[in-house]
């Protein structure tokens, strides 16, 4: 049996180590926690990824376990509503999608699915990748050293193993933070997405979950880098002065910056002209971040570890099916990183006459005409998620 070690047990490494194992690949999935990871925002999937989902039996499961999201609501000053998209009824259309569900949710349900067909290593991670021709010898941090055929690195837009084989990855920062967290639900609270457009490049968002809170994002427009390597306290300092005076219930959030579980990114994408060096290969958000503005990061983690594993085991030489894996699935990754024009800038005006712009657009997007007549209102917030053929099981 060819032997694959996988870094990363979030979304990508999961659906990898699956279906690499229905192959009959005898699969190891190493993730540095100590356990599952539960924590995480809301995520969509959408097009090809809810077809992965389909083949892997798990699409009923997901969506029973949605966020129960109805729709998004965007607001303008003092709160007031400028437009209202409802939640899509297809696999693919809208800024709310069919299915939405926390990513510690779906992160479960994959690991779950793997069963007893996948050896896990929690609390490790790997140090050193040393290749030969014929394998991998592999270092972790614990000091255990093991030798495999091929490795998957699936570990997220700040992979460390990625620098072990592409140091210096191109990246390209799109000029906003955004912090998460997860604050109490209160009785004003809906079943909708609010997104509060604050003005001076801040956005403020309240989603529904499943578990009884609210999920709580603050967007920030700025040119400064290296927010989110700041401690906590100096994260949440800045944010207060960043978001004061911002009006409607942002107040609430910065209250709940001291003790809410959070976590903030610096959105960036990974730009790589290649995923493989030897017998490595990347998949997920180490080998291509959209970012979570594009609105399709969790489709291609999904769609990506599928066409991985289905050319892993489609080819007998590990060349040939990276080769494969790379022409199928790059032009589906720079139409997902190819963001419209001006984003995330637009959607987080910094001016006045930005912010009326915005309205005006917002409030022609929903409006009945738009509506009936589809167009803008079917286009306003859906990524190219079906703009993509899985390749079939062989």
């Amino acid at each position: 049996m060819t032997s694959v070690l996988v870094s990363g047990a979030s979304i990508a490494g999961p659906t990898t180590a699956w279906w690499l194992a229905r192959a009959g690949f005898d699969v190891t999935v190493v993730e540095r926690a100590d356990a599952l990871r539960d924590e995480g925002q809301n995520i969509d999937v959408r097009g090809a990824a809810r077809e992965v989902l389909r083949r892997m039996g798990l699409e009923d499961a997901a969506l029973a376990h949605g966020t129960g999201e109805m729709g998004t609501v965007f607001l303008g000053a003092g709160g007031r509503e400028l437009a209202r998209f409802p939640a899509s009824t297809d696999d693919t259309s809208g800024p709310t999608a069919e299915l939405e569900i926390l990513r510690g949710r779906l992160a479960q349900l994959l690991f779950e699915h793997t069963g007893d067909a996948v050896a896990h290593r929690f609390g490790d991670q790997v140090t050193a990748l040393d290749q030969d021709p014929d394998g991998v010898d592999v270092t972790f941090l614990s000091g255990t050293q093991e030798r495999y055929d091929l490795v998957v690195l699936a570990d997220g837009v700040n992979s460390r193993s990625r620098e072990l084989v592409l140091p210096d990855a191109p990246r390209r920062y799109l000029g906003m933070i955004i912090a998460y967290l997860t604050i109490p639900r209160t009785e004003e609270d809906t079943d909708w997405w609010r997104w509060y457009v604050a003005g001076r490049g801040r956005g403020v968002n309240l989603r529904p979950d499943d578990v009884g809170t609210t999920r709580a994002m603050l967007n920030l427009m700025t040119d400064v880098r290296g927010i989110d390597a700041l401690d906590r306290t100096a994260q949440a300092t800045l944010l207060r002065r960043a978001f004061a005076g911002a009006g409607w219930q942002t107040d609430r959030v910065l209250d709940a910056l001291d003790d809410a579980p959070m976590y903030l990114e610096d959105l960036n994408q990974v730009h790589l002209d290649r995923w493989s060096v030897g017998r490595v290969v990347l998949t997920g958000d180490a080998a291509w971040c959209a970012t979570p503005v594009s609105g399709i990061g969790t489709t291609l983690a999904l769609s990506g570890a599928y066409t991985l594993a289905a050319c892993l085991a489609a080819h007998d030489d590990h060349r040939a099916a990276f080769a494969d894996y790379d022409a199928r699935m790059r032009p589906f990754v720079e139409k997902g990183q190819s963001l419209p024009p001006g984003t995330p800038g637009l959607a987080n005006p910094q001016t006045d006459l930005g912010r009326t712009l915005l309205g005006t657009a917002l409030k022609l997007a929903a409006s009945p005409v738009a509506t009936k007549l589809g167009g803008i209102a079917g286009r306003f917030g859906t990524p190219p998620a079906d703009q993509y053929e899985l390749p079939s099981w062989r």
